[in-house]
C-alpha cells in the first residue's frame, strides 16, 4: 500500500545519532574516542557514537599529536 511519492524517500533501518548540542568535545567524549580507537574501531564509527563529523575526530588526533593507537583522553584534556 503506497501513500504517494514521499514513500520513496523514507529511510529504513538507519540509526541516526542526534547531533551534539555543544561545539566542544567533553572529557567523556575523549574517553569514548580513546576506548574505541584502542579497540580498532573506524573513525567514522567513533564519530557516529559521539554524534560529530569524522573530521572532528581527525582534528582531535592532530591537535594532540596522536594517532588512533596513541590517543589518550587524559592527555588530550590537559592540552586544552
Amino acid at each position: 500500500e503506497s501513500r504517494g511519492l514521499g514513500d520513496v524517500y523514507k529511510r529504513q533501518d538507519v540509526n541516526i545519532v542526534a547531533r551534539k548540542k555543544t561545539k566542544r568535545l567533553r572529557y567523556e567524549d575523549r574517553v569514548i574516542i580513546e576506548r574505541m580507537s584502542k579497540a580498532g574501531k573506524k573513525v567514522a564509527d567513533i564519530a557516529n557514537e559521539i554524534g560529530v563529523h569524522r573530521d572532528t575526530i581527525y582534528k582531535e588526533f592532530t591537535r594532540c599529536g596522536a594517532t588512533k593507537e596513541t590517543y589518550s583522553a587524559e592527555k588530550a584534556q590537559r592540552e586544552i
